[in-house]
Order: structure tokens, then C-alpha cells, then sequence
């Protein structure tokens, strides 16, 4: 067994997972203040008013750490284990995109839960 740092089981987990971190860490100590189109976590229940702009970018933003140091660390796994073909691939972009929706679906939820009594 040798360790392969060309295996998209790691490069792509790892990449993405600083990415995270990088932007969840700009974000918390330069959050947007006011509701816009181009920075920040923008969905349609996070741009309904001020309030829930303002917690929904912090809340991302620690998300975003979080998740960020979940798939960092699951890249490990792309040191171990170096599948053939396509399969890397497959995996680590499988990785990202499963923390992207995880990360939709616990902010969305946290702004519902925060938030019931204006719906």
C-alpha cells in the first residue's frame, strides 16, 4: 500500500473541504450586511427580510466550518483506500456535493425552526 496525494478521493474532499473552511471563516467575521444578490448564503427564505438574512449568514457560516472540517478529514479515506477508474472521482465528487445539500438542508431547517412564527 502507498499513499497516492493524486487520488481524487483526497484532492477533491480535501480541496473542497479548505474552500469550506476559507469561505465559512470570511463569512463569519465579514458577513453581508445588507440582503444582495451576490455574497452570501442566498435562498429565498434567507432573503425574505433582514432578520433572517443576518442569521441565516451567521448560521452558514459555521455550517460551512463545520462541514468544511468534516470533508477535509474525510479525505483521509483517498489516502487509504485508491480506487481504480472513475470510481475516485465518482466518490469525491459524491463527498462534495452530499456536504453541499447537507449544508442547504440544516440552514433552510434552522431558519424554519427560528422562524415559525412568521410563517
Amino acid at each position: 500500500m502507498s499513499i497516492s496525494l493524486d487520488n481524487p478521493l483526497f484532492i477533491i474532499p480535501f480541496s473542497t473541504g479548505l474552500v469550506f473552511l476559507l469561505v465559512g471563516l470570511i463569512m463569519l467575521k465579514f458577513p453581508p450586511k445588507k440582503i444582495n444578490g451576490l455574497y452570501g448564503y442566498r435562498t429565498t427564505s434567507s432573503m425574505k427580510n433582514q432578520k433572517r438574512w443576518d442569521f441565516s449568514q451567521k448560521f452558514s457560516a459555521i455550517e460551512l466550518i463545520k462541514l468544511g472540517s468534516v470533508l477535509a478529514l474525510t479525505s483521509i479515506i483517498g489516502l487509504i483506500y485508491n480506487p481504480d477508474g472513475n470510481r475516485g472521482m465518482l466518490l469525491g465528487l459524491g463527498l462534495m456535493i452530499f456536504m453541499v445539500v447537507l449544508l442547504i438542508i440544516r440552514v433552510e431547517k434552522a431558519i424554519k425552526n427560528k422562524f415559525k412564527k412568521e410563517e
